[in-house]
C-alpha cells in the first residue's frame, strides 16, 4: 500500500483559501439594508430649556425605531448641530440610551451645557441647538428625514469643569514655571481654594501644570477665561482664595492674622506668623494650664481673622471636628490633629495639650496645605 506525504505548506495554503472563501462568503451573505428615523416624539420642535447643569436635570430625546431588513438591532446616535446646520461636521454626537439600543436619550443638563459651549452658546446666553438621529448597522448609516431645533439658556459657570486647577505667576509663591504651579484643593465637585500670599504682578489658575492648558483669571468676583490678571496686592499679602466653576464665581478674602486660642482664659495667647506654602508657625509659645477645682484645662484651638473685598473683618474657629476631646498621647492618632471650620466661641470643638506640654514651650505650626487634609502641629521644647 502507498503511503502519501502532504507538503505542509501545501496544507495550510489549502486551509486559508477555504477560510478566505468562507468570509466572502459571509460577507456577501450579510444585510445591512435598514431604513431612517421617520419620526420623533420629544422634546418638541423649539422647546426651551433653561440649563441647570449643577442638578440632576435631564431632557429626553424619543423617536420612532427605525428597521433593519433582517430584523436585526439598529444602533442610534443623537447628532447636534449649530443652528441651521446640516450635520455634515456636527458639533457633537452621543449614543442612545442602552448603549445606543434604545430609540432614546436621556440627556442631562450637565451634558447639554457642555454641547452648547461646543457650539458656541456662550457662559449665560441663549442659543439654538440642531438635532437628528443617526440609526446605523455596521457602516450603513442612515440620518433621519426630519431634524428639530432645541433653545438653551445656559447659566454662568463653566460648561468643561476642571479636575484640577493650579496656580502661578510673576506674583505668586512659586513664581510663572507651569511646571511649579501651586495646586489648589478640591473641597467639592467644581469649587477649589487655596491659603497663599500673593505680591504684586500678574497671576492665573490653570487646568493643568504641563502643556497647553486652559487658563482663568479673575475680574472682581468673576472667574472668566484669560492668560494673565493683575494681583490685588501692593505689597506681600496672604489671602484664601475660592473658586467656584460652577458658577464662575470668586471669594478673595485677606488673611489679617492666625492666633492661638486659650479657651480656659478666653484669650488669644499667641501669634502666627505666615511662612509660605500655606502654612503658619508660631515659635516658643508658652503654655500654661488653667488650675481649676477639678484639675488643670488645657484646651485651645485657633482663631483667623480675616478682611473681605469690602473691606470688612471677620472671624472663624479653625478647631477639632469634635465638640470635645479626650487629652491626646503619644499614641494619639495624626488625624485627630486635623483642623475644621467652626463658628466662633470660648470653648466648643477645642483640642486638648498633652499633659507634657503644662509650663512647657511649644511650637505650633497650622497647615493649610492643599495636598491633604488641613492640620496642626504641637512640638513640645
Amino acid at each position: 500500500m502507498k503511503k502519501y506525504i502532504i507538503n505542509p505548506v501545501y496544507l495550510l495554503a489549502l486551509v486559508a483559501g477555504f477560510f478566505l472563501a468562507g468570509c466572502e462568503k459571509d460577507e456577501r451573505d450579510i444585510n445591512m439594508t435598514i431604513s431612517e428615523v421617520t419620526q420623533f416624539y420629544a422634546p418638541n420642535d423649539n422647546v426651551f430649556v433653561k440649563l441647570e447643569p449643577a442638578t440632576a436635570a435631564s431632557v429626553v430625546f424619543e423617536w420612532d425605531q427605525a428597521r433593519a431588513e433582517d430584523g436585526s438591532l439598529v444602533m442610534y446616535e443623537v447628532a447636534f448641530d449649530k443652528e441651521g446646520g446640516n450635520f455634515t461636521a456636527p458639533v457633537y454626537k452621543m449614543a442612545s440610551d442602552g448603549n445606543g439600543v434604545q430609540p432614546k436619550l436621556t440627556l442631562s443638563h450637565k451634558d447639554l451645557n457642555r454641547i452648547a459651549n461646543f457650539a458656541g452658546i456662550g457662559s449665560q446666553e441663549t442659543g439654538k441647538l440642531h438635532w437628528t438621529i443617526l440609526a446605523s448597522k455596521g457602516t450603513n448609516v442612515k440620518q433621519a428625514t426630519l431634524s428639530r431645533t432645541i433653545e438653551v439658556e445656559r447659566p454662568a459657570g463653566f460648561a468643561e469643569i476642571p479636575t484640577e486647577v493650579f496656580l502661578s505667576g510673576t506674583a505668586t509663591e512659586t513664581g510663572a514655571d507651569l511646571g511649579t504651579a501651586a495646586k489648589l484643593k478640591s473641597t467639592s465637585p467644581g469649587v477649589f481654594e487655596i491659603y497663599t500670599q500673593l505680591k504684586p504682578g500678574t497671576y492665573h489658575f490653570s487646568n493643568r501644570n504641563a502643556g497647553s492648558p486652559t487658563t482663568f483669571i479673575i475680574e472682581g468676583s468673576a472667574l472668566k477665561e484669560g492668560v494673565d490678571g493683575a494681583s490685588p496686592a501692593t505689597a506681600p499679602t496672604v489671602y484664601r482664595m475660592v473658586l467656584d466653576f460652577n458658577n464662575a464665581a470668586v471669594v478673595i478674602s485677606e488673611i489679617v492674622k492666625v492666633e492661638y486660642w486659650f479657651a480656659p482664659r478666653n484669650a488669644v495667647e499667641g501669634t502666627l506668623n505666615y511662612i509660605g506654602g500655606s502654612k503658619y508657625k508660631a515659635e516658643n509659645v508658652a503654655i500654661e494650664f488653667r488650675q481649676e477645682s477639678w484639675g488643670r484645662d488645657e484646651r485651645y484651638k485657633f482663631r483667623v481673622t480675616f478682611k473681605d473685598a469690602g473691606g470688612a473683618t471677620f472671624q472663624e474657629d479653625w478647631a477639632s471636628s469634635n465638640r470635645d476631646n479626650n487629652r491626646p498621647d503619644a499614641n494619639t492618632p495624626a488625624a485627630w490633629y486635623n483642623i475644621f471650620k467652626q463658628d466662633v466661641n470660648q470653648w466648643d470643638y477645642t483640642f486638648k495639650f498633652r499633659t507634657e506640654a503644662d509650663l512647657k514651650n511649644v511650637d505650633l505650626t497650622l497647615d493649610f496645605s492643599p495636598a491633604g487634609a488641613y492640620s496642626h502641629k504641637v512640638d513640645i521644647k
